[in-house]
């Protein structure tokens, strides 16, 4: 199993048998400029954690060239089969599916949601993902919850992809406190340093995690990685 970032908190997943993306924010970066291209990206699935421009705004461009199905909040993917959307998969929080690549359990998020022209977009949330032979926890943006907790006692998560940068959701204490909740010995930042709200020392975040016993890994853009 590999992992790309492609900026903020957009990643994608390459399993066995599927290419699943999280959360595209790519055109508007900044950062990615020369790096990736949303036009580029080849996917089967998109996973969207919830409504916010900085994770929806190259989703339905992506969704309508390559037909990937969309598993989102109900809200969301209501939104994007009113863009033309065809193959969406709805979800609420605690709610799991089995897809062809593995089972995806849609968890709880502290955080707001809305969609980039002002709708509704339901529940924020994270994801998740066991997919060969691997447990893989996608926080999506979030504040530090006991809900964590929870997670630790129903999987063994081998990463969690966590947001970092502060301001807007957790920051490194925070996260770290995350991580322990979880159960997470590996972590995957996201989330930081793509606008002045949420820069960050990312060697002090590296320093902290590693003397709490968990690794910290910042990947650069376009950088993939094995699992």
């Amino acid at each position: 199993m590999q992992i790309s970032f492609y900026g903020h908190s957009c990643f994608q997943l390459n399993t066995s048998k599927s290419r699943v993306l999280f959360d595209p924010f790519i055109s508007p970066n900044p950062l990615t400029k020369g790096k990736v291209s949303a036009d580029d990206l080849d996917v089967d699935f998109m996973l969207i954690s919830h409504g916010h421009e900085d994770h929806v705004a190259d989703a339905v461009s992506i969704a309508k060239r390559t037909k990937c199905s969309v598993v989102s909040a109900f809200e969301i993917v209501s939104w994007m089969e009113g863009k033309g959307i065809e193959n969406g998969h709805p979800m609420n929080l605690g709610g799991s599916v089995e897809l062809p690549f593995g089972k995806v359990k849609y968890v709880t998020a502290i955080h707001s949601s809305v969609l980039p022209d002002g709708t509704y977009a339901g529940n924020p949330g994270g994801f998740v993902i066991e997919a060969d032979g691997k447990t893989i926890y996608y926080a999506g943006d979030t504040a530090l919850t006991l809900d964590m907790k929870l997670l630790a006692e129903s999987f063994e998560i081998d990463w969690a992809i966590l947001p970092i940068g502060d301001n807007f959701t957790m920051g490194i204490e925070d996260a770290i406190k995350a991580a322990q909740f979880c159960g997470a010995k590996k972590v995957i930042g996201m989330h930081y340093n793509t606008f002045p709200y949420i820069a960050i020392d990312t060697e002090r975040a590296k320093r902290e995690f590693s003397a709490a016993g968990i690794e910290l890994r910042l990947m650069e853009i376009g950088e993939t990685i094995e699992l």
